[in-house]
């Protein structure tokens, strides 16, 4: 049985796009219930016709849904009446006036944290071609990482520039096309520094990097976080309430078993599990022979036991890893291998599920609040 307070927690990471308050604190939640794996919620929205409606909707019914036991959600839509209305405009403004962002990450922006319980199943290298496809796509992507002591992305990357300050002091980050990329490697004086910070620096340095970065506005935020569950990951709920995980592991039972830990740190922290990839998940060849060098079952295992999706299989292949080591991303590569066809489709599955928050305002709707509140 699922309580309440459980799913309200969950409801909790939804903010309105433009209030920048999450719903349940707005109130529109007017009341929940869980029975025989079914929500039904009552949401009253500030008027029926609200331009928001699918969008909130959506993600009510996306997020509850990668919770486990939960199959259906049903959602019953009302219009607020003229005092509620009003209680949320008051709400929204105090919550501008008394809480000023922590970060310069837009609400807007889909935050996307790539998290493995181990080093060395390639979760960097996931993360970098993540966010490439994406900027592929057309999309204003940030590529952060947060892998503080194990930086590799500037290498992945083939970037040997060092990050620079604006005139406000704010870290500029590296422009690739409509890709941002921010890392510790971009700041030490060669990629051989060793960075040798406590715990608590290195979630300063997250906080950071989010609130001293000038980030553009940005469709999506790639997050590469450090193997396990330490400082990093449980500031990252605190800091970032939209972010997102997905959990990266290979086939063998060990590394599924290691990777259990950061799902569950997931679940405990309320931050919604998009999906599982399986990374190294076979070999093959150029004539199409495969091999399953590293076992089978961890992908689709750990995906059972937390009922969310296996998102992809990535093999490897043959020739990827000497341009790889170049700096030329494996998504980049000229040659077409099954390790690139699966990233492409990869990066499909994630703007499929996940997709861009549309920049819809709702000036007819703040018109009729602030109207009715001056009557």
């Amino acid at each position: 049985m699922i309580q309440n307070d459980i799913l309200l927690k969950h409801l909790s990471t939804i903010v309105d796009p433009e209030l920048g308050v999450d719903i349940v604190e707005l109130g529109m939640v007017k009341d929940i219930s869980f029975k025989d794996s079914t929500v039904v919620i009552k949401l009253a929205l500030t008027i029926a016709e609200c331009p928001m409606r699918n969008q909130i909707e959506t993600e009510i019914k996306r997020k509850l849904l990668l919770m486990e036991n939960i199959d259906t959600v049903k959602i019953d839509v009302t219009a607020m009446n003229k005092e509620d209305r009003s209680a949320v405009m008051e709400k929204a403004r105090k919550k501008a006036r008394d809480n000023a962002p922590e970060t310069r990450i837009d609400p807007q922006t889909r935050v996307i944290a790539i998290g493995s319980g181990k080093g060395g199943v390639g979760k960097s290298t996931i993360s970098t071609n993540i966010a490439l496809g994406l900027e592929k796509q057309g999309y204003k992507t940030g590529l952060l990482d947060a892998d503080i002591w194990g930086f590799s992305i500037p290498r992945l990357l083939g970037i040997k520039a060092r990050l620079e300050a604006d005139e406000d002091k704010k870290i500029i980050p590296y422009k690739k096309g409509n890709l941002e990329v921010v890392s510790t490697g971009l700041i030490t004086e060669d990629e051989d520094t060793a960075l040798m910070w406590r715990g608590l620096m290195l979630s300063k340095a997250l906080e950071q990097f989010l609130r001293d970065v000038s980030w553009g506005k940005l469709d999506y935020l790639i997050i590469d976080l450090p193997p396990g569950t330490g400082d990093i990951q449980m500031a990252l709920g605190r800091l970032l309430p939209q972010a997102e995980l997905i959990v990266v592991t290979t086939p063998q039972v060990t590394a599924q078993k290691v990777a259990t830990r950061v799902a569950d740190m997931a679940k405990r922290s309320f931050i919604p599990l998009l999906g599982v990839i399986e990374n190294m998940s076979y070999f093959e060849t150029n004539t199409g022979e495969r091999y399953e060098i590293f076992g089978q079952g961890g992908g689709e295992n750990l995906a059972e036991q937390f009922a969310i999706p296996l998102l992809m299989k990535i093999p490897l292949s043959e020739g990827t890893t000497t341009e790889a080591d170049k700096g030329i991303p494996l998504i980049e590569q000229e040659k077409d291998t099954p390790t690139k066809s699966s990233l492409q489709a990869l990066v499909e599955k994630i703007t499929t599920a996940l997709p861009p928050i549309i920049d819809e305002t709702c000036t007819g709707r703040i018109a009729k609040v602030f109207e009715e509140l001056g009557n």
